[in-house]
Parts: C-alpha cells; sequence; structure tokens
C-alpha cells in the first residue's frame, strides 16, 4: 500500500512526468496534491496499471485532489531545450498551475530543478512509493494517451492509437515508409539511417 505523501506536517505536491522516451508528441506533465486521507486500494505507478484502471483512477484523482494540473510541453520545445529540461519544465508549469500552493514537492525520479523558493525532494521509483507521486503518474499518462488518440486520427499509419509514440517497431517501419510528422522529435534518433538498425 502506498504512502499518501512523505511527510505529513506540510501541504505536499506530487510530480510526475509521462512521454519522455517517445519519438513522437509532447511529453506532460501533472502535480497534485491529495487530501491526508486519500487512500485508494487500486493507485500504484501508472505503468503497472491497465488503461482502463487507469482512466478510472483518472476520474476519482480529479473529483477528489485538493489541487491538480497537467501541463504538456512540445515536440518543437522538446528538440529545442532537450527531454530532461522539457520534463523538468513541464513539472515546474504543473507545480505553478496548482490552485493551492504546495509548502512541499515530490518528484519522480533523480533530476529536478526550479525557480521556485519551495523545499523538494526527488525520489526514485517514487510513483510506486507515495500516492501523490502515483496520482500524478496516472493524470500525466492518461492526458498524454488521449492526446495521442486525437494525433491518432489525424496521422494513422503511425500506429499511435496503440503505441502513443513510443518507440515500437510498427511505429519506426511507418517512419521509414511515410517519414517523419511535425508531432515527431527531431534531436531522437528518427532518421531512417538509424532505424535501419531494428
Amino acid at each position: 500500500m502506498l504512502e499518501t505523501t512523505y511527510q505529513k506536517e506540510l501541504i505536499e505536491a506530487g510530480c510526475d512526468e509521462a512521454g519522455r522516451g517517445c519519438l513522437a508528441g509532447s511529453v506532460f506533465a501533472a502535480a497534485v496534491i491529495l487530501p491526508p486521507d486519500f487512500h485508494h486500494p487500486l493507485l500504484n505507478d501508472s505503468k503497472q496499471m491497465t488503461e482502463r484502471r487507469r482512466n478510472e483512477l483518472r476520474q476519482i484523482i480529479e473529483r477528489e485532489a485538493i489541487a491538480w494540473c497537467v501541463e504538456e510541453v512540445t515536440a518543437e520545445r522538446i528538440d529545442r531545450i532537450n527531454i530532461l529540461n522539457a520534463s523538468i519544465e513541464g513539472m515546474n508549469l504543473a507545480i505553478k498551475g496548482l490552485t493551492t500552493t504546495p509548502e512541499f514537492i515530490v518528484i519522480d525520479g533523480n533530476r529536478f530543478h526550479t525557480d521556485l523558493a519551495t523545499p523538494w525532494l526527488t525520489i526514485v521509483k517514487g510513483d510506486g512509493k507515495y500516492a501523490n507521486i502515483a496520482a500524478a503518474s496516472v493524470l500525466a499518462k492518461t492526458h498524454r494517451d488521449e492526446y495521442m488518440l486525437r494525433l491518432a486520427e489525424e496521422y494513422p499509419a503511425y500506429g499511435w492509437a496503440k503505441n502513443k509514440g513510443y518507440p515500437t517497431r510498427e511505429h519506426r517501419l511507418a517512419i521509414r515508409r511515410y517519414g517523419l510528422t511535425p508531432y515527431h522529435r527531431l534531436s531522437f534518433n528518427t532518421s531512417p539511417e538509424q532505424l535501419e538498425l531494428f
């Protein structure tokens, strides 16, 4: 069972991102402040859950959270500042977008920086340890999947409805056959020569 927060004294926001390893599409980041007594037995790292379960939990989190915010950083921005900085930028935007100001922030992973004065802590695999980070992972993932489904209607050949922009064999073969779309990250290994290796 996940702990709701890392500490109990301060208003704490959990933060996570989704889509960092994709070849196409934006990266999404979320920040969530949960009630101190929040508990849901099915909440876990979003990668360990089915799509249906994530969508069910998204509704619960968005309804019951004290505050939540999801932000998007585009492929164009990712190419300009790199995926790590884009993920951190997205998390900062999500934190700043909360309607309740957190007094402490926990972030999934091991890299973060901010201009906020709020104290923060990175936690490796935090989405499997703390409910507020797990909730942020669910929101980031479900909002991003929803966005990729919209893009899949515009560009059906790349299989984004299933692969969500990740570097599956189907996706790589489609890039070789059809080339890149405006939503592909040009700073990733998406050249035909590189794709020959897969």
